[in-house]
């Protein structure tokens, strides 16, 4: 394991802070005999995990933080601000300002209403709040691969929501949506860009067409996928599309703490108008006190929230601007080429079938219509090629322990074998296929490919014999 630089660099800055409050004073630190003995035992409890800061970690949506953002969120705990009002968190308000500022003008936007928030199920629940202060009583939909929480999120606003049905690449239907839209009692499409399954992005440019005629709100959940707009040129033209019509939604959300190198928990949430603020208004006269300025909780449905977290994303950005063809954006690109070989070699291997091809003895599922490369992102989906829909899912458990044994761990999804062009009840689309999982949002996959693939291989010889 490399040394880690953010001891060092904390120690410097934390001078540089500390010069800020002379003449204090010490105060003893309550169990300071024992601070040693404690984080000693904290470190031998946290070894319990997979490394999800090494590349041989390919599972779930783990990326490690930037070193700077966790010496900044460091940094800031030596004065645990709370984000909730200026009186709490002076500096670290200011500097949350800039970063959403930032994240915004990704999207194009000038004028806005954003703040963050303790992660991305909030900021969607307070984008769907919002859809029902402005359209209340009206139904929200999303696809069948949004993210489970939206309609968890609905119930809990009690707002009715409906889910629509995904293509074969894990995108809405475009007739399926308008299916409900002619119905006329529809408020907020949820568009996903970046699903959490496949990484599949829905397509945005399109759905605006249909407001145009149906007249609802767009909410866009970026939450994983937002950021690769700074690498557009990298997509295929479907997804460019839909990424560049981004900034016509109402809302949007997307999650630092996901491809932003942040640490958990910090997401956010942006609003086209700024005069949405105005649900948001609520009386604290003991909390807004020392400026007239607006304060962040003035805009968020959270009251404390961790102004650590807005210090974190502040000094990232600034060491790493969202900006195409910048040090940030080329980190996103060595994933996405990354998942892009993995596809690759996954296709040409006999032993496996990807998402759009067929298992045996099945139709083809591909559109040869619309050639286009698999996967939209980042993230691989794939199934282990068998006679059977049964026999491929209890293969493809087999294969991720034995991939988890060689120190490569990977992770497990089900959707619908028809997909992938099976049969055994998938022609209802009832039917389930346990495949595997890849993603590959760390800088560091592209390299590791060559290494990612021999174990991959290496374990399949030994769960197929051959």
């Amino acid at each position: 394991m490399a040394k880690d630089p953010v001891p060092e660099l904390l120690t410097r800055a934390t001078e540089v802070l500390e010069a800020f409050f002379p003449g204090l004073g010490e105060d003893p630190v309550p169990g300071g005999d024992r601070l040693a003995e404690v984080l000693e035992e904290t470190a031998r409890r946290l070894g319990d995990n997979y490394p999800y800061f090494h590349p041989l970690y390919a599972g779930q949506m783990l990326k490690p933080p930037h070193p700077v953002a966790r010496a900044a969120y460091a940094l800031a705990m030596k004065l645990n601000p709370n984000n909730h009002a200026l009186d709490g968190g002076r500096a670290s308000s200011a500097m949350e300002v800039e970063a959403v500022k930032e994240i915004a003008a990704m999207f194009g936007w000038k004028e806005f209403l954003g703040h963050l928030t303790s992660s991305g199920t909030f900021a969607n629940l307070e984008a769907l709040w919002m859809a029902g202060q402005l359209a209340p009583g009206r139904r929200i939909v999303g696809s069948g691969q949004a993210h489970y929480t939206h309609q968890r999120i609905s119930g809990v606003l009690k707002l009715e929501y409906t889910s629509v049905a995904a293509d074969m690449r894990g995108r809405m239907s475009l007739d399926a949506l308008e299916d409900e839209l002619r119905k006329g009692d529809v408020g907020t499409v949820v568009a996903t860009l970046g699903t959490t399954a496949l990484g599949a992005v829905d397509p945005l440019d399109e759905i605006l067409k249909l407001k145009e005629r149906y007249r609802f709100r767009v909410h866009v959940d970026a939450a994983y996928g937002g950021y690769f707009g700074l690498i557009a040129e990298d997509l295929d033209e479907r997804a460019r599309r839909a990424f560049a019509a981004t900034g016509q939604a109402d809302s949007i959300v997307i999650d630092p703490h996901k491809q932003g190198l942040q640490p958990y928990g910090c997401g956010c949430v942006l609003f086209k108008s700024p005069a949405e603020g105005r649900f948001y208004k609520h009386d604290s006269p003991y909390t807004y006190f020392t400026s007239k300025e607006l304060h962040l909780g003035e805009i968020s449905l959270e009251c404390s929230r961790a102004g650590a977290a807005a210090v974190a994303l502040w000094a990232t950005q600034r060491l790493l601007p969202l900006v195409p063809g910048g040090e940030f954006a080329k980190g996103l690109a060595k994933g996405r080429r990354a998942a892009l070989e993995l596809d690759r070699r996954l296709r040409a291997d006999a032993r496996f079938v990807t998402l759009g091809a067929s298992l045996p003895g099945s139709p083809i599922a591909r559109d040869p219509g619309h050639p286009e490369r698999l996967p939209e992102l980042d993230i691989v989906v794939w199934a282990v090629r068998t006679d059977s829909t049964e026999e491929s899912s209890k293969r493809a458990q087999e294969l991720f322990d034995a991939c988890a044994a060689s120190g490569l761990h990977l992770a497990l999804v089900q959707l619908p074998a028809q997909w992938f062009g099976a049969g055994d009840g998938a022609e209802n689309g009832q039917g389930m296929l346990t495949c595997l999982r890849s993603v590959l949002m760390k800088p560091e996959h592209e390299a590791w490919m060559g290494e990612i693939w021999g174990r991959l291989s290496t374990a399949t010889a030994e769960v197929l014999g051959k």
